[in-house]
């Protein structure tokens, strides 16, 4: 029998092969892709997410997780389109304009894709227009900024004056080392994260 608590017990220790061949196993054995992913891969995800916010887990232990994640997403990937399984929320990401910071943003990325969400990367140095026009292309339900400079972090206030422009729906989330809760308010974000576990809780809250 398919052991899906044995996927999330081999993610969370970032053990890639036994993450692959147990998810192959159970695909095998006929279980569903979206119970795989969501009883096995999402619940190791979201155990890491809770180690790395009490910081019983640290950024090398997270991205080797999260390797083994997506090489289980990979198995799955084939079943879960054929199943039509609807992703958590679809998510324009990326670093603003003038800021080529990507380590947090790749990290949050990881996150949420392990938190079963279509995660659009739109990569570092990105202009307000360029957020807006794939919000639009991928009907994105949130879009989430990144910013590691305090000279760069005015740009989140651009990027969510274009999306109101455009009359975009899209909930806006926003993080990075200067960022601040407060900050958020202040420029009209939809939320603020911390840190990665925690934006994954807060893009969850902001779709519900």
């Amino acid at each position: 029998m398919a052991d899906l608590a044995a996927v999330a017990e081999a993610l969370i220790k970032g053990d890639r092969n036994t993450v692959c061949s147990l998810v192959q196993q159970a695909l095998d054995e006929g279980v569903g892709a979206d119970q795989i992913l969501n009883e096995g891969l999402v619940a190791g995800m979201d155990v890491v997410g809770r180690k790395f916010k009490a910081n019983e887990f640290y950024v090398p232990e997270v991205l080797i997780a999260a390797r083994a994640m997506n090489a289980g997403m990979e198995l799955l990937a084939p079943g879960l389109a054929q199943s039509g399984v609807k992703s958590a929320g679809i998510i324009v990401l990326g670093t603003v304009k003038g800021d080529l910071h990507d380590i947090g943003k790749n990290l949050v990325g990881m996150m949420l894709k392990g938190g079963g969400f279509k995660v659009i990367d739109a990569g570092i140095d990105v202009p307000a227009e360029r957020f807006v026009e794939l919000a639009r292309q991928n009907n994105a339900d949130i879009i989430g900024l990144s910013a590691l400079l305090t000279t760069t972090m005015t740009q989140m206030g651009a990027v969510i004056e274009a999306a109101r422009e455009a009359g975009l729906s899209a909930r806006i989330m926003v993080g990075g080392a200067p960022i601040t809760q407060e900050y958020a308010e202040e420029i009209g974000a939809d939320g603020y994260a911390a840190d990665a576990a925690s934006a994954v809780d807060l893009a969850r809250s902001l779709i519900a």
